[in-house]
């Protein structure tokens, strides 16, 4: 039965992959107090495993998956790569490029020092920075240096077997050091700093929220002593210092009327009002009583998610924005931003750019006023651009393929390396134009995941059989090795954040979460502050960074 296994999966390579990623991505999400493996190395681990079977599968097939995955980081980090390196985020993307530089240098001074071969090292470099897309470049890069086939699979082997050792302290590393050591490291209280940014801000001493994401519908019957009679709706709702409400309708002498600018409230009014409970209590605390008025509290109220493309809107505050004719009579519950959607902290002076996505309830109609001039709905979420997708694709492997020779190294962006940069060219336009090329969320992550694990699938069973022979090799060095690269550029990040970029408190631990990649980092920091302040600091630099430490992995197989 095992021999007849055996030589099924050798017969039908397919089978093998996919068994591979079927039995590690259980593993790889599995979490421990809030740490997990990842996905990544579980895949390569059982690969390896699975490859001592001397599995053989094209590299044709693990190419056209991460030259998927390689678009969708590029789709997805575009918008925020684009705003980090041209307009608000100039420091924040600075620091990542200072910090992605730190990276590859450390790595190529320990390769250098241990003297390590090109496929050791690059994977040391891969696997220390937890940059997957950067195995797939240099396994590229080594495969477009023409040595004998025997002795490229022999690199790719050693490529993938420093991956896979160093790869877990890689992910592991940055969580600790950022979230656990960095706070006493930079003398910092982080829920303090979150509190006291969010004051600074605007916001209140009660947590991130304000008059935009809590609100409610009432109903008030206004009494002669009520000093609201004899003011129109207008000047109430634009009242100085008061708390964000709307009237919506009025049931005078019987009849229900809509509360327009120009309405004259009078005694015997009954309005119904959105607003947070704190500003409707304050607006109706005297000459009024709440009464249970259904057919105005029967408001039908909508939830759309409403992307930022609008020049009008990018870089303007909360506050500015509560004062523009658009956003009358609708209220923000959520903001997403960049390539992992974070939820950004609503915030008074949180500033608004291009490619947010925007919650926002209220009623359908004010909704539907208000979208044309914010952006669009986000409703496109089952339609593919397909057509545009893989123009997309194939012009950017198009123009990675030049070379130049130069000391007898080709020198090239390569194919995937043109696939990353038209991905993000496309996400980019997808924020400022919406009518070209979607490629709804739902199927980014498709391609990100299930694109990455099975390239790694390919390449974790291709070098099983070299794996063994490179541990034995390397020995437990390579992991030590391993740990200096993650350690030294995660703790210099945090040290230049804060007394050389002088980032907020509040936020250069984002900071550095975001240029090392560290989605898992940053959740932890959200907890442990108790605030989503942190991710104001994050996006930027994660895009910066994904970016960077790609390309890295064709650096660093030049350099070596």
């Amino acid at each position: 039965m095992w021999d007849w296994f055996v030589t099924t999966l050798r017969d039908h390579p397919a089978i093998a992959l996919f068994l591979t990623v079927a039995l590690a991505y259980p593993l790889g999400t599995f979490k421990y107090r809030g740490i997990s493996l990842g996905t990544v190395a579980t895949t390569l681990l059982v690969g390896i495993l699975v490859g001592q079977l001397h599995i053989q599968i094209s590299h044709n097939v693990a190419i056209v998956f991460f030259l998927l995955f390689l678009f969708a980081i590029g789709y997805r980090v575009g918008p925020q790569f684009v705003r980090g390196v041209a307009q608000d985020g100039a420091m924040q993307a600075l620091f990542a490029v200072v910090v992605c530089a730190v990276t590859l240098a450390t790595a190529y001074g320990v390769a250098r020092l241990a003297g390590y071969s090109i496929g050791y090292g690059a994977g040391l470099f891969a696997g220390a920075a937890t940059a997957s897309s950067a195995l797939g470049l240099s396994t590229t890069a080594i495969q477009a240096l023409g040595m004998p086939p025997d002795e490229t699979r022999s690199m790719v082997g050693a490529l993938s077997t420093a991956f896979a050792m160093t790869y877990i302290f890689g992910t592991i590393g940055p969580i600790l050091i950022i979230s656990q050591i960095g706070p006493w490291l930079l003398r910092i209280d982080l829920a303090a700093a979150c509190r006291a940014y969010e004051k600074r801000m605007g916001g209140t001493s009660h947590g991130s929220g304000t008059s935009w994401h809590h609100y409610v519908l009432r109903t008030y019957r206004l009494g002669e002593a009520s000093s609201l009679v004899g003011q129109t709706v207008g000047e109430i709702e634009a009242g100085p210092g008061r708390s964000r409400c709307f009237f919506d309708q009025i049931r005078r002498a019987g009849q229900v009327i809509d509360a327009t600018e120009a309405t004259e409230l009078k005694t015997g009014d009954v309005v119904s009002v959105a607003g947070s409970r704190s500003g409707l209590r304050a607006l109706f605390a005297t000459g009024t009583e709440e009464v249970e008025d259904l057919e105005l509290l029967a408001v039908p109220v909508a939830g759309v998610d409403v992307v930022v493309t609008k020049r009008a809107f990018d870089g303007k505050t909360l506050t500015e924005l509560a004062h523009m004719a658009p956003t009358h009579g609708i209220f923000l519950t959520r903001i997403r931003r960049g390539a992992t959607g974070e939820d950004i902290p609503i915030l008074p002076q949180t500033t608004i750019h291009r490619g947010d996505i925007l919650t926002v309830v209220g009623q359908p109609q004010r909704i539907r006023a208000s979208i044309g001039a914010i952006g669009r709905a986000d409703f496109s979420d089952d339609q593919t651009d397909v057509s545009a997708m893989f123009f997309m694709i194939a012009a950017g492997a198009l123009i990675g393929v030049p070379a130049i020779i130069v000391g007898g190294v080709p020198l090239t962006l390569s194919i995937a390396g043109g696939v990353l940069f038209a991905g993000i060219a496309a996400g980019w336009q997808r924020s400022v134009f919406p009518t070209f090329g979607n490629v709804p969320p739902a199927v980014i992550w498709f391609m990100n995941v299930v694109g990455l694990n099975l390239f790694i699938g390919v390449i974790g069973i291709t070098a099983g059989p070299s794996f063994v022979a490179g541990v034995q090799q390397v020995g437990a060095s390579l992991f030590l090795w391993g740990m200096l690269v993650t350690t030294v550029p995660t703790v210099f990040a945090l040290l230049i954040g804060k007394y050389v970029f002088r980032f907020d408190d509040a936020l250069v631990l984002g900071c550095c979460a975001g240029a090392g990649t560290s989605t898992a980092t940053l959740g932890l920091l959200a907890d442990r502050a108790g605030s989503q302040v942190p991710a104001l600091g994050y996006t930027i630099p994660y895009a910066i960074s994904n970016t960077l430490l790609t390309i890295g992995g064709i650096v660093i197989v030049t350099l070596l």
